[in-house]
């Protein structure tokens, strides 16, 4: 069983750690708040459900819903010219790009603002995007990405089969991995293998002939795209009996999923990779065995399993605190919500995400993103220190990308390097009289919000030779100062 911390190790560190690890991190007085509860109060506080009824702070697009003309344009375009069909695809497309980017904006907003609450199941999201990546590129449809993202938010604290079951008939996964097209004759194998390999079980858990007998299972399992709904066609399905894992049977893809849960590999696998991204390392072997233990306790839900987890001990470990470099993503949101600022204007935010290698509903393939130091490299580190830029004195050093999301992100002509496109910071408005008493007294106010925790000495005594105005509440001073705060290489781990 996972040891829960012990109360005379929480505080302000350490509260400060859950709110980072578990949603985007949290501002002095949230951090300060979250510490003076007991760690159980504050893993439930995080892990909080919305109240029953209650309205969406941010709620979705208009576009997101079916489109009851769909019927209509798709007889529009089959009865068409050549060209008026060329110039009504063109039209779809611009209108889905459009659609594509106010998702990304969407999404970050819910990020960055709303209680840690809130914050924990965006983050518990964004995990779900990357295990299950799925990329617009391929699916071209916003309403499908967004009713996944939706998905993804509403039952990635529940139990497991579920969220499986719902996943293998996500109309947007059922294209990525080309499920849609499965024919008895010709069983799609793309969605069998990457739904051992990549989702549930990791690879040498499963024999090439479990991957084709859960291919075959799965025909009939298509999409009806005029409805955007997912459809069991019988006349499609395979009906030969087939042995997966040992059991012999005419299985359909919930006989597929039922044995896949009830092996062991399942539940290290998938606790491993939570570990993973919340606790920034992979467990040893005695660990994942803990975790896969208590998530089998738990009957498979994630909710309680993620409470243990956030509350034991090695999950506030020394080797994990201030140990997992902060995704692009991770690193906006955290910024944004620490200087409680808005995020910038969202091309200048689109450009410095797909800069740094993390484009929202575009992870590169089905692996999605490598992480760790992979997110680290002489460009990246640049363009974070032109994003530190851009959030505290509104100038946008980064070049203008391409727009089509299926482009390379390479810069192409647009606002040139160091003119104003976000607001600018006012820095003088996250701290108080007390804090401006002394240089020190500030850093260390500057410490508690950015870091949580005490810059090294070599930080701290460059950023305390930048304190060269006497007035310590000057605007100009402050903000580089917080600039340069934020291009610490500390700053880059959460």
């Amino acid at each position: 069983m996972l040891n829960p911390i012990s109360p005379t190790r929480w505080g302000f560190e350490a509260a400060a750690h859950l709110l980072n690890r578990a949603a985007f991190g949290g501002t002095p007085a949230e951090i300060e708040s979250f510490a003076r509860l007991s760690p159980s109060e504050a893993v439930d506080r995080v892990l909080q459900a919305p109240e029953a009824n209650a309205a969406d702070p941010l709620p979705p697009p208009d576009w997101a819903r079916p489109d009851p003309d769909r019927p209509r344009k798709l007889k529009e375009f089959r009865e068409a010219t050549p060209e008026a069909r060329r110039e009504l695809a063109k039209a779809r497309q611009k209108e889905e790009r459009a659609r594509f980017l106010e998702l990304q904006s969407w999404w970050l907003r819910r990020m960055t603002t709303g209680t840690p609450a809130f914050a924990h199941r965006e983050k518990l999201t964004l995990f779900w995007h990357g295990h299950f990546a799925t990329a617009f590129q391929k699916v071209r449809d916003a309403y499908l990405m967004w009713r996944q993202n939706d998905l993804f938010r509403r039952l990635g604290g529940g139990d497991w089969t579920t969220l499986l079951r719902e996943v293998s008939r996500d109309p947007a996964m059922l294209i990525w991995l080309d499920q849609a097209q499965s024919k008895p004759e010709h069983p799609n194998e793309n969605f069998a293998r990457e739904l051992m390999e990549l989702f549930t079980l990791g690879e040498g858990n499963y024999t090439e002939s479990d991957i084709l007998a859960a291919a075959r299972a799965m025909t009939g399992l298509t999409l009806d795209r005029l409805k955007q709904e997912p459809v069991f066609r019988p006349r499609l399905h395979d009906r030969t009996p087939t042995t997966l894992f040992g059991a012999a049977g005419a299985h359909q893809l919930d006989d597929v999923l039922r044995l896949i849960v009830a092996r062991p590999e399942s539940s290290r696998f998938i606790t491993g990779r939570l570990w993973n991204f919340f606790a920034g390392t992979a467990p040893s072997p005695e660990l994942a065995a803990e975790l896969a233990s208590t998530f089998e306790r738990h009957d498979r839900r994630f909710s309680p399993f993620l409470r243990a987890m956030f509350v034991c001990e090695d999950f506030h470990a020394p080797a994990v605190v201030r140990h997992q470099i902060k995704s692009p993503v991770q690193l906006l949101a955290m910024a944004c919500r620490q200087l409680e600022r808005d995020l910038p204007p969202p091309p200048a935010t689109f450009t410095a995400l797909r800069m740094l290698g993390q484009e929202l509903f575009n992870p590169p393939n089905v692996k999605g993103w490598e992480g760790g130091v992979a997110w680290i490299n002489t460009n990246t580190l640049l363009t974070r220190h032109n994003l530190a830029l851009l959030l505290t004195t509104g100038e946008n050093p980064l070049p203008a990308l391409a727009r089509n999301p299926k482009a390379p992100s390479r810069p192409v002509a647009g606002r040139g390097p160091g003119r104003p496109t976000a607001a600018r910071l006012h820095p003088e408005r996250l701290f108080s009289e007390e804090d401006f008493q002394s240089p020190d007294a500030l850093l260390t106010a500057i410490e508690r919000r950015l870091l949580n925790a005490p810059f090294n000495p070599r930080d701290r005594s460059a950023l305390k030779s930048h304190l060269s105005s006497p007035d310590l509440h000057d605007p100009a001073q402050l903000l580089e100062i917080l600039r340069l705060g934020l291009c610490t290489a500390e700053y880059q781990l959460t």
